[in-house]
């Protein structure tokens, strides 16, 4: 089979190889990977910003779906046929999270990742996905649907009538305004870019603020909270941005800490966090469960993510290049 390998950091060492099929063992399934996405920890990882002490060679990438092909001994979970997604973390299925359990990320130096015409995985961790959505919809939601997900309802309380701050329009952020619209709360959107905000307005978002026009976008947050703030942000920026947020959100709100694309250098004045008792949550993705409570949400309404651009398997590294432009609105999908 063909299979990604990083085999130094860089995208030029991002190399098509030839691997031997995996084989199952008892509690195992074989799945033919039919589509994948990107994540901002894809680029991450393959430039040696998250791991530097990444075992080489890799293959990349958390998120994928395929088919199951192949079942070993006492797989009761699955069956031949069935269309499914790798969990994030495979060995985290429910409850709070642990070291061990965060340690079988996969693509990040724990497992290897998806990035291979087939991939075997323990039965228990792997997701159905739901029947309305395409392989290149349905490969979008391993990481950042679910990171959403935990952010607003599995660590968020979210309800009709809230209001969310979601920052930039990457996968993430995208997926946290469908997820929120789903549930009825009101969406501010920050981007850089009018066009990318008029996309957002369209799916739902209330408001939308140019941050390169308007750099004190917290201000305008405000205003149109009627001086009170969100009830929730969710924070993709990291130190470049958090102090802002701080004080977008209202007094007693919740930040989701869930990237850092300014980078993770910077000091943070933790004193408005004590004074406006916030409460500011990492969320490094999510369990299985909060993955299948997801998708029957998503099954019932019927929501379809926003895939931005695919490309084939073969132009994968083209796939990474035009993530890193940031041009993207919504996910980067790959398909066999």
């Amino acid at each position: 089979m063909q299979a990604y390998e990083i085999e130094n950091f860089g995208f030029d060492s991002l190399k098509l190889v030839e691997r031997p099929e995996p084989t199952v063992g008892p509690g195992q399934v074989l799945l033919k990977m039919r589509a994948w996405s990107l994540n901002f920890r894809d680029l991450m990882i393959v430039k040696g910003q998250y791991n530097p002490k990444l075992r080489m060679p890799a293959v990349p990438l958390s998120d994928g779906v395929g088919e199951v092909v192949r079942v070993g001994e006492g797989v009761t979970r699955v069956k031949l046929g069935d269309r499914v997604a790798g969990a994030f973390m495979p060995k985290w299925i429910a409850g709070e999270i642990t070291e061990g359990k965060a340690r079988s990320a996969l693509g990040g130096g724990g497992p290897d990742g998806m990035l291979a015409e087939f991939v075997a995985m323990h039965e228990e961790g792997v997701v159905h996905v739901p029947e309305h959505l395409g392989d290149e919809e349905a490969a979008t939601l391993p990481c950042a649907a679910v990171t959403a997900w935990h952010a607003l309802i599995g660590e968020g309380s979210l309800k009709a009538g809230d209001t969310v701050l979601v920052q930039g329009t990457g996968g993430v952020s995208i997926f946290a305004l469908q997820l929120a619209r789903m549930q009825g709360a009101r969406v501010i959107v920050t981007s850089s870019r009018d066009e990318k905000l008029a996309k957002a307005l369209a799916l739902g978002a209330s408001d939308g603020i140019n941050y390169t026009t308007m750099p004190k976008w917290e201000e305008r947050v405000r205003e149109l909270t009627g001086g009170v703030g969100v009830d929730y942000v969710v924070e993709v920026g990291g130190a470049g941005t958090l102090a802002q947020s701080m004080k977008a959100v209202k007094t007693g709100g919740q930040i989701s800490l869930i990237g850092v694309l300014t980078g993770g250098a910077g000091q943070v004045n933790p004193l408005p966090i004590l004074m406006r008792n916030l409460r500011v949550q990492g969320i490094f993705v999510g369990s299985r469960e909060m993955f299948e409570a997801m998708n029957r949400a998503i099954a019932l309404v019927k929501m379809k993510p926003v895939v931005d651009r695919v490309f084939p398997f073969g132009e994968a590294v083209e796939a990474f290049r035009y993530m890193e432009t940031g041009s993207h609105f919504g996910k980067v999908a790959i398909r066999h």
